[in-house]
């Protein structure tokens, strides 16, 4: 959340805040008058808004409305670097959550943001707050989204999935495990998340395996980190769903 001092205004739209922080460190859920950019110079997070979370590799940033409540996690040690924007300069219309590309382009502006004194020089600022909102408008990419459920027996089943994306576990195992049917759970992920159980634990999947594969992790050691029983069953469920294999995909910036 940014301190009082670098909220943005009219004037200075962009306003930034570096924050370095440690696995396993959590930002409650909050929200603020402004929108927010999330994202990371390097490092890894799980954001949480709108019943969705969202695991970013630094290639990548999400968009947070005015006033959306939000939950940030750190995967790995992380530079963040949040972009706070004032509301009436949003890049993007309505409350749902937006994930962007971040461009050469648009980290170099974030960095030169950052080496500013707020208030110090405050036509560098404007016109940086300037190009990274034209820069932000032109980022918005295809989301890997993992939706989140409301019942709490879904919801156990779902976190302890997403804490270990690999578990192989069926559903019929994870019935007697959370005290339902596996008929009971079958029908709450059509009616809560809107996809088969098969189909959410392969979100899952394919938010952990982004900032895995951006980091250079080979796709054989990814695919047995994630339960798949071969590079090429996961990279085949991979092009399924993007359309390109795995290494294609993030050498395009996860343009389709």
């Amino acid at each position: 959340m940014c301190p009082p001092r670098e909220a943005p205004s009219a004037t200075i739209p962009v306003t930034m805040i570096a924050r370095d922080l440690q696995p396993d460190e959590f930002l409650l859920p909050h929200s603020h008058p402004w929108g927010q950019v999330t994202m990371a110079l390097e490092g890894v997070l799980r954001i949480t808004a709108n019943n969705s979370s969202w695991v970013l590799p630094p290639m990548r940033a999400i968009w947070i409305a005015p006033n959306v409540e939000h939950a940030v996690t750190i995967l790995e040690k992380t530079r963040l670097r949040p972009l706070c924007i004032h509301a009436a300069r949003a890049p993007f219309a309505g409350r749902d959550c937006k994930v962007l590309e971040v461009s050469n382009l648009l980290r170099q502006l974030i960095m030169a943001l950052e080496q500013l004194d707020p208030g110090q020089e405050p036509a560098r600022e404007a016109l940086l707050a300037e190009l990274i909102l034209d820069e932000l408008k032109r980022s918005a990419t295809r989301p890997i989204r993992v939706p989140l459920p409301g019942d709490k027996r879904l919801k156990t089943l779902c976190d302890s999935l997403i804490e270990k994306p690999g578990s192989n576990q069926t559903l019929e195992h994870w019935a007697q495990q959370v005290g339902a049917s596996e008929r009971t759970l079958a029908r709450l992920f059509e009616r809560e998340l809107g996809m088969s159980f098969g189909q959410w634990r392969q979100q899952v999947r394919l938010a952990h395996a982004a900032p895995l594969i951006a980091r250079g992790v080979p796709l054989s050691q990814v695919a047995e980190e994630l339960g798949y029983a071969s590079q090429s069953a996961f990279s085949a469920m991979f092009k399924k769903t993007f359309g390109s294999s795995p290494s294609a995909f993030f050498a395009q910036g996860g343009r389709p």
